[in-house]
C-alpha cells in the first residue's frame, strides 16, 4: 500500500511539475499579466444532456492527447499567445480568469471587434471526396454550395439571421472577415464504407500542403456522426476537417435537418480555435470567449428563446452549439477575435497568410 501511495505521489508531482513548467517557461511579466488559471484541454465526455455527440472534435482531441502528451503544451502556448494578443488590444482574452463570463456571469457582455490590420483573411481549401458509392461521390455543385455557405456564414451574410426580439445578443453578431476559396478537388473511390473518427481517412489520403491550405475530407464517418475537426497545434499529417457527405453543402446528397452546410461552419470554427459554446462542461466550464453566455451542455433542434440553463439565456443560435442548421446563424465578436488571433505573426495558422 505504501509503495502504491509513493507511486501516486510521484506521478502527481510530475503532473504538477508539468503544469508549473508551462507557466515557468514564460517571462515573469507575462506570468503576472496573462491569467491561464482556467485553461483546460482534455474534457469529460458525459456532459451532453443524454444526447448523441454530433461533433466528435473534442473526443478526437482527447484521443490525441492520450497519444501525444506534448500536445497539451502546444495548445497551452497557443492559448497563451491568443490571450496575450487580445490583452494587448484591450479586449477580453481568456475565460473565467481573463474576461470570459462562463463562470456564472449574466451572459450580457459586449466585446468590440479587434482592428488587427489583416483585412479579410482568405483560406484556400482542398476537398478530398472519398466514396464507396455514387451518392457519396458528391457533385461539384454540392461542393460549391458548401463553399458558398462558409463564405456567407463567416461574413454574416447568410439568410437565416433571425434573432428573436428582446434578446441580449443583437450587438454580438459579427462579420468574422474570413473568405474561403476552393483550390482543388480530389476524388478517391474506396471500398471502405465507414471511416470512423480515428483519422484513418487522412492516413489513406494525406492532406495537401496543410501549412497553407484547409484540407476537408468528405466521407462516410458512420455512427450518425456529422463531422470532426483538428484544433490548431495538432500534427500536420492529420490537420483539417472531416465531414459526412449528407451533411456537406445544401444541394444534392444532403439530409435534413443538417442540410444547410452548418456542420462545416461549426467544424471550421474548431479548426480556427473555437470551443463548443458550453465549454464541454457544466456552467463553470468556459469556452474562453467573453461574449458567449454560460451553458451546461449542448442544445438540439430549434429551441425557443429564451432557453435558460445557467441563469442566463443560452446563445442557441451560435454556430458552436448543436442545434439544427436552420437555427444556427451567428458568431460573436469575441469568437471573431479569437479566430483571428491565431493568424497574427507567429500564430498557429499564420503560415496560411503567406
Amino acid at each position: 500500500m505504501k509503495k502504491l501511495l509513493f507511486t501516486v505521489a510521484v506521478v502527481s508531482a510530475m503532473f504538477v511539475g508539468c503544469q508549473d513548467e508551462s507557466k515557468n517557461n514564460l517571462p515573469l511579466d507575462d506570468q503576472q499579466t496573462i491569467d491561464m488559471s482556467d485553461f483546460y484541454v482534455k474534457t469529460e465526455e458525459s456532459h451532453d444532456r443524454g444526447r448523441d455527440h454530433k461533433c466528435h472534435s473534442m473526443r478526437v482531441l482527447n484521443a490525441q492527447l492520450e497519444k501525444n502528451p506534448k500536445l497539451y503544451q502546444k495548445m497551452y502556448d497557443i492559448e497563451f499567445a491568443t490571450r496575450k494578443f487580445l490583452a494587448g488590444k484591450g479586449k477580453p482574452g481568456g475565460g473565467n480568469g481573463g474576461g470570459g463570463n462562463n463562470g456564472g456571469g449574466s451572459g450580457d457582455v459586449d466585446v468590440a471587434p479587434i482592428a488587427d490590420g489583416l483585412g479579410i483573411i482568405n483560406i484556400p481549401v482542398y476537398v478530398h471526396v472519398v466514396y464507396s458509392n455514387s451518392n457519396e461521390n458528391i457533385s461539384d455543385a454540392q461542393i460549391t454550395s458548401q463553399m458558398r455557405v462558409l463564405n456567407d456564414d463567416f461574413r454574416a451574410a447568410n439568410n437565416d439571421l433571425n434573432l428573436p426580439s428582446g434578446t441580449t445578443f443583437e450587438n454580438d453578431v459579427t462579420d468574422a472577415e474570413f473568405s474561403f476559396t476552393l483550390a482543388g478537388t480530389f476524388r478517391h473511390a474506396d471500398s471502405r464504407t465507414s471511416w470512423g473518427t480515428n483519422n484513418a481517412v487522412k492516413s489513406a489520403y494525406p492532406p495537401v500542403t496543410p501549412e497553407t491550405h484547409l484540407n476537408i475530407w468528405v466521407c462516410n464517418i458512420g455512427g450518425g456522426i456529422l463531422g470532426y475537426a483538428q484544433f490548431p497545434g495538432g500534427n500536420l499529417s492529420t490537420d483539417g476537417v472531416v465531414c459526412s457527405p449528407q451533411y456537406f453543402g445544401t444541394t444534392g446528397y444532403v439530409s435534413a435537418p443538417f442540410n444547410k452546410g452548418r456542420t462545416m461552419t461549426h467544424e471550421v470554427g474548431h479548426y480556427l480555435n473555437l470551443r463548443h459554446i458550453w465549454g464541454d462542461g457544466r456552467c463553470r466550464q468556459d469556452d474562453f470567449v467573453a461574449d458567449t453566455p454560460s451553458s451546461d451542455g449542448p442544445n438540439y433542434g430549434c429551441p425557443s428563446y429564451p432557453t435558460v440553463n445557467c441563469k442566463s439565456p443560452d446563445m442557441t443560435m451560435n454556430y458552436m452549439d448543436y442545434v439544427d442548421d436552420a437555427c444556427m446563424y451567428m458568431f460573436t465578436d469575441g469568437q471573431r477575435n479569437r479566430m483571428r488571433a491565431i493568424f497574427q505573426p507567429g500564430g498557429a495558422r499564420a503560415s496560411m497568410l503567406n
